[in-house]
């Protein structure tokens, strides 16, 4: 393999046409210039430079060499460049887990908008499944970091951010005999002799023990009837008219002209976290410039929880 030192002491030569510039160039002195051409010649067995009076040219082997150690150097230069965007998460690759949920709240599409604009060299690969899923995916390495719903807190070598809370909003089917109120608020009680739909708990385990709790403080359990893989699952239960259910305000975005959305009032611990987990140990360089993205993003951040009408 050819040392760079020599190719770089070669094209200077071959640029400067003499050695004196070529060595004040590469801030050195002439003879370990001279030296450095004249182990490249030894070790290709061939002249690369005319020495002439007032200077030196590149032969005919040395101009093909001069083409070829150009590229060679613009290379090398270029993958060390690469390596320390690497190691400043600039370029690479980030695995980012969401569950259903946390993709539908608004803050998530647009960090992962803004992760893409400002770091094009990295590329960026998505992944929906459920909490216990997202988990097992970081703590295995299969995901670099994760936006969650439910505290992980304590899953050893994790580390959480909590990002947003925003209320939970219950969500009737059109025709509902509480969806025909002229309030806009219902109490919590008001649901106690309503089948539920709710989201399965070994998928969601943070918005189900959320609801449970707070249904069992306001005096009664749940009545559940039906569970959903998925929260998207859970509204189509509701519009079918299988029940009613309880979802974070953001998922009113989905629409639906056969979902009514009511607020839920005097209920302040009915509110659904959106959190950002990763690795504490060996993370990906990139994971830190998502999170402080993600820290940059959030005081300028601001999403209406009224139920829409």
């Amino acid at each position: 393999m050819i040392d760079l030192r020599r190719l770089r002491a070669f094209v200077a030569l071959a640029e400067e046409g003499h050695v004196t510039r070529a060595a004040e160039r590469l801030g050195m002195q002439q003879p370990p210039l001279t030296r450095l051409l004249q182990g490249l010649e030894a070790e290709l067995s061939v002249l690369l430079m005319h020495r002439l009076p007032r200077g030196v040219r590149p032969t005919e082997a040395g101009k093909v060499l001069l083409d070829e150690a150009r590229l060679i150097l613009a290379r090398a230069d270029g993958v060390a460049d690469r390596v320390h965007r690497a190691a400043r998460g600039e370029e690479g690759s980030l695995a980012i887990g969401f569950t259903s949920s946390a993709a539908l709240h608004p803050f998530v599409p647009k960090v992962l908008r803004a992760f893409r604009e400002s770091l094009p060299g990295v590329e960026v690969s998505l992944e929906e499944a459920g909490t216990a899923e997202l988990v097992e995916g970081l703590v295995h390495e299969r995901l670099d970091a994760a936006f969650v719903r439910s505290p992980v807190g304590r899953t050893p070598g994790l580390r959480i951010d909590a990002l947003l809370e925003e209320p939970m909003l219950v969500a009737l089917p059109v025709g509902h005999r509480l969806a025909k109120k002229a309030a806009s608020r219902l109490l919590l009680t008001e649901l106690a002799m309503e089948p539920f739909i709710l989201y399965r708990r070994t998928a969601g385990p943070g918005l189900y023990d959320t609801i449970v709790m707070a249904c069992r403080e306001a005096g009664f359990s749940p009545r559940v009837t039906q569970e959903a893989p998925r929260l998207t699952a859970t509204l189509s239960l509701v519009a079918a008219g299988f029940g009613i259910s309880l979802v974070p305000a953001s998922m009113q975005r989905l629409g639906g002209e056969d979902i009514v959305y009511r607020a839920v009032a005097g209920s302040s611990k009915l509110v659904a976290p959106l959190l950002l987990a990763m690795r504490q140990t060996h993370p990906a360089p990139a994971v830190a410039q998502l999170r402080s993205l993600v820290q940059r993003m959030l005081p300028a951040y601001q999403v209406s929880t009224e139920p829409s009408q």
